[in-house]
């Protein structure tokens, strides 16, 4: 028997990204009917998108106003996240073939999930990511897919602040001209996250629309491809291997440096490490496809978008998602290849740390940091936002907008990615974490099982091409990201 359409939504979306508003609250009801439900107190940041005056709202009634190109740069923007600062790590220890290999596969797999997720969407005239999990399966369904967007979200947060904690304290020692490392509070990753969180993310959490703080996600991509443009850069400004104890200032080029006469079995070994590996495995491998993984969670956010669409149509969405996904791609692996390429196996899991064995002051890359820190810092409560929605849609559903509630979740969430970003060790840990476990959920299980789940069998039995490459195509590929968590 047919699962009913939920009545609420909630619109989760990871990588820092969000998109609050764009559905209306709509519940069926005989004859095929759609009215608007009176339930609408406790759902936050309404009214992105204008309704069409002269008929009732429905699923696929929105006039859409984004152009292709803006489609393009959204999409873009909710795959690009702080994945791409680990992806260097990743090809360091792979190589560069076995690298270029898995984020093709990865990268073609999240193009064809899409395709599985418009095409289920099509089906029932849902645009919701958790409304495909209701229909699919029930409230265990909706629950299943709004628990792994939760969970992603709570990555990405801690992620950010993982790299505030990382960064901060650099371009605080930069600005001070403090040379020599101290124990000071001011230069503490751990007091510097709490102090950033208490100061700047809480009081932007607690307000109850951020809508405006969406602009902050185009300055994070910006950022990104600044920080793309600085990797390249510095490819070819910093010597291989790095001179010891030499920190030259930003002014004056890393290659020019005193060539002192060593030994030769010191110059053997300076070669064989700056010689790139085109293929590597060791115990740090199983870490590279969960940070690809969660590098490419976008597919939360393609329905959303699909609303926005103007003169939609699941050909062009699909085009859009391959464009979005193949300028990523591109920016993914110049980013991991010119890092990969400058430090080689010296690459820290966060590439842009790697930076401060180089040059402390460097004034390029201070400039990346504070533009990457800036982004990160505002992003932290968009990304917030929905994980509180989803909380009160699913403990508090029928009860009105309380402050008291608002504060204690958004004050409890930053309470609990603190802790855990100042107990883990490195920013590997919550890639490799979200990217073992939500992350291929969104992106190859969910997808596959809504598609085999909801299209019925008249249009294609199970025993279809499509559906039979559904279960043969994702099922190695799932254990394998399963397995390396």
């Amino acid at each position: 028997m047919e699962a009913p359409v939920q009545t609420e939504m909630v619109e989760l979306v990871p990588n820092g990204k969000h998109s609050e508003g764009l559905l209306p609250v709509v519940t069926p009801t005989a004859g095929n009917q759609r009215v608007e439900s009176p339930r609408r107190s406790c759902v936050e940041g309404e009214g992105f998108l204008q309704k069409s005056p002269s008929k009732e709202p429905h699923f696929t009634d929105f006039e859409g106003k984004t152009s292709f190109g803006m489609s393009v740069f959204n999409l873009s923007n909710a795959i690009m996240g702080s994945g791409i600062l680990g992806l260097a790590y990743a090809m360091a220890n792979t190589g560069i073939i076995l690298f270029l290999f898995l984020l093709t596969a990865i990268a073609l797999l999240s193009s064809y999930s899409i395709h599985l997720l418009l095409k289920s969407s099509g089906i029932v005239g849902i645009r919701a990511y958790e409304q495909l999990g209701y229909r699919a399966f029930g409230m265990p369904g909706k629950l299943a897919a709004a628990l792994a967007i939760t969970l992603q979200n709570i990555g990405a947060m801690s992620s950010y602040l993982y790299i505030i904690k990382s960064e901060l304290p650099l371009v605080i020692r930069a600005f001070l001209n403090l040379q020599d490392h101290t124990s000071d509070w001011y230069v503490n990753g751990n007091y510097l996250v709490i102090l950033v969180s208490v100061i700047v993310i809480l009081p932007l959490a607690l307000m109850r629309q951020l809508g405006y703080l969406g602009y902050s996600s185009g300055f994070s991509l910006s950022c990104m491809v600044f920080f793309l443009i600085a990797v390249i850069y510095k490819k070819f400004h910093v010597p291989c291997p790095l001179p010891p104890n030499s920190n030259t200032t930003g002014n004056v080029s890393l290659t020019e440096v005193i060539k002192e006469e060593v030994p030769l079995e010191v110059e053997t070994e300076a070669a064989a490490f700056c010689t790139p590996s085109y293929f590597t495995l060791n115990i740090q491998t199983a870490y590279t496809i969960p940070i690809m993984a969660f590098a490419f969670v976008c597919h939360p956010e393609v329905l959303p978008i699909y609303t926005e669409l103007k003169d939609p149509s699941k050909r062009k969405m699909q085009h859009i998602s391959n464009l979005s996904i193949a300028v990523m791609y591109v920016m993914y692996f110049l980013a991991a290849l010119f890092g990969y390429l400058t430090f080689y196996d010296g690459v820290e899991s966060e590439l842009l740390h790697t930076y401060n064995k180089v040059d402390p002051f460097d004034v390029l890359i201070l400039c990346v940091r504070v533009a990457v820190l800036t982004a990160v810092t505002l992003t932290v409560p968009i990304v917030l936002f929905p994980v509180r929605r989803a909380i009160q849609q699913m403990l508090f559903q029928s009860q009105e907008f309380s402050w008291l509630r608002h504060t204690l979740i958004a004050t409890s969430l930053l309470i609990c990615i603190n802790l855990l970003v100042i107990f883990a060790p490195t920013i590997l840990g919550i890639f490799g974490i979200i990217g073992a476990t939500s992350a291929p959920c969104l992106i190859f299980i969910f997808p596959a099982i809504f598609y085999f789940r909801i299209v019925p069998t008249e249009k294609e039995p199970a025993r279809s091409t499509p559906k039979i490459l559904v279960r043969r195509a994702w099922r190695p590929f799932v254990s394998l990201c399963l397995a390396s968590c």
